[in-house]
């Protein structure tokens, strides 16, 4: 009986033998099942209760995979019933939460009162409200390089042969003659050995510090730093200290301080940075450079300083604090500045060494991954440095400009100046019994601050001079700015022209303010 149950069976362990071999080859040709295989041998040697659980959790999980992923009850006994009346009614009633929260009054009138131009900009806008002629404070236009004609005919040279977008990102198809040009420009007017466009301009500082910085390294900051500087730090997601504003003795206690801690706790050394600003957006002041460079060398950090300000408005040729203080530019690890800001054109761009620069071609997330900008833009910026170049008398005027403002703003009664007396970008803010020339001074009303300076904007621009508050970002920034106005000298007009603006200016300020005692 035996024998012929063996005999019989013979062909199905055959059969199964044959499968169990061909499943064995089939399976060790999947690339990486020899690891598999390897893995639940030794997994089943030292545990075979393991091997249960795992084959059943591989079960399940199959299973699951394969059920659907809402079990819908067909028969529809658990649903409640709604008539035709009742579905209206609470469609009726159902009111969505909107999207964002509506505007406050003071929004409302915020919004409303930016003024709109007609036309092009430039130093003699026209309003399109009212159709008048203001002088223009308000818009960087430093070397008044917006409208000029030579660089309008070369932007429309450049239009009718390459057209207008660039339509790909500089790594791919977004590159043409134009843009290299221009970085081979600015790497020239600067001296250092290479270059490299981005298309925008907030963008620019924003992706340079997190192409350099990582997780672990650290980062010295100024406490006011603007707010692209600020996203550019928190991208990185490195060990940030931060120091007093515009002060270098703040900022030598900090670099001391993080070697303390270092070697305190027996930590590797790492790659350390000093970011800060050549002229701050939110205050005007001015940094030392030489001094800055010298603490840079001493405790070996690199350097990023952003000349979105300062680049195409100080100097003899507008090369920025550089040529100021007579600092070579390969001083500067990443020297970052505007193109949008000192060329009138759009982008930004960084220069410094042909490794710093590469390593941003692969690795600056703005380049990578944002449209190159148009060709016209880069053939302006271009323009625009040779105008710098051959002109070196329109930075003259643009201080003596500068000067002229503050010379009638010094004598406003109820607003302080702040910031440096070479800065292009002039802030006031009001005048407190406790003055301090801080920006960040905590005792003020910030929404009666703004209302009253929006006040003088308003008035200032009614009776022909175009201003702007300093607008932040509020509660949204790591420092909370106090307000303040922020005017913009250009070389574009006369010194007749400014000071009758600042004249204008100031008269708004003694009306508003007097208004309110």
């Amino acid at each position: 009986m035996d024998s012929s149950t063996s005999v019989a069976l013979e062909p199905l362990l055959s059969f199964l033998a044959f499968s169990l071999s061909k499943l064995e080859s089939g399976f060790y040709r999947i690339p990486g099942s020899a690891v598999v295989a390897r893995y639940v041998k030794s997994s089943h040697q030292n545990d075979p209760g393991r091997t249960i659980l795992e084959l059943i959790l591989v079960i399940f999980a199959i299973r699951t995979l394969l059920q659907s992923r809402t079990r819908t009850d067909r028969s529809g006994k658990h649903f409640i019933k709604f008539s035709e009346k009742e579905i209206d009614e609470l469609v009726d009633e159902w009111a969505p939460e909107p999207l964002v929260q509506p505007l406050s009054e003071w929004e409302q009138r915020d919004l409303s009162s930016v003024p709109v131009i007609a036309g092009p900009n430039g130093p003699k806008p026209k309003l399109l409200t009212t159709g008048k002629i203001v002088t223009n404070l308000a818009s960087f236009n430093f070397a008044g390089l917006a409208g000029n004609e030579k660089v309008k005919e070369r932007a429309l040279e450049t239009l009718q042969k390459y057209g207008l977008g660039s339509c790909g990102p500089p790594g791919f198809y977004g590159t043409i003659d134009v843009h290299l040009d221009l970085e081979r420009d600015i790497a020239e007017f600067l001296g250092t050995e290479a270059s490299i466009l981005y298309s925008q301009g907030f963008s620019t500082i924003s992706s340079v510090i997190p192409a350099f910085c990582k997780r672990g390294d650290i980062i010295v900051a100024d406490r006011s730093v603007n707010f692209a500087i600020q996203k550019g730090i928190l991208i990185s997601r490195s060990t940030v200290r931060w120091y007093d504003h515009n002060d270098l003795k703040s900022l030598e206690d900090t670099l001391i301080s993080v070697e303390k801690e270092r070697k305190k706790r027996k930590g590797p050394l790492t790659r350390r940075f000093i970011i800060t600003e050549g002229i701050f957006e939110r205050d005007g002041e001015m940094v030392d450079l030489p001094k800055l460079v010298e603490l840079k060398l001493k405790y070996k950090y690199r350097l990023i300083l952003d000349e979105s300000v300062s680049f195409g408005t100080m100097g003899r040729t507008g090369r920025g604090l550089t040529e100021l203080y007579n600092v070579p530019a390969s001083q500067i690890d990443m020297l970052v500045g505007s193109v949008a800001n000192g060329l009138c054109s759009a982008g930004g761009f960084c220069a410094g060494s042909a490794i710093v620069v590469d390593h941003q071609r692969i690795n600056g997330t703005s380049f990578v991954f944002s449209a190159s900008m148009p060709a016209l833009l880069a053939t302006s910026g271009s323009e625009a440095i040779t105008f710098l170049r051959n002109n070196p008398s329109v930075l003259l005027n643009l201080q003596d400009n500068i000067r002229a403002i503050r010379a009638v703003l010094e004598k406003t009664e109820g607003i302080t100046l702040l910031g440096h007396r070479a800065s292009p970008i002039i802030h006031f803010c009001l005048r407190t019994q406790q003055q301090s020339l801080s920006v960040t001074q905590p005792t003020y009303d910030y929404e009666a601050e703004e209302r009253i300076l929006q006040d003088i904007v308003d008035d200032a621009i009614a009776n022909g001079v175009l201003l702007t508050r300093a607008k932040h970002l509020h509660g949204q920034e790591m420092v909370e700015s106090r307000p303040t106005i922020r005017i913009a000298a250009t070389a574009a007009l006369t010194r007749k022209e400014v000071e009758k603006a600042a004249g204008v200016v100031k008269a708004s300020v003694t009306r508003i303010l007097g208004k309110r005692r």
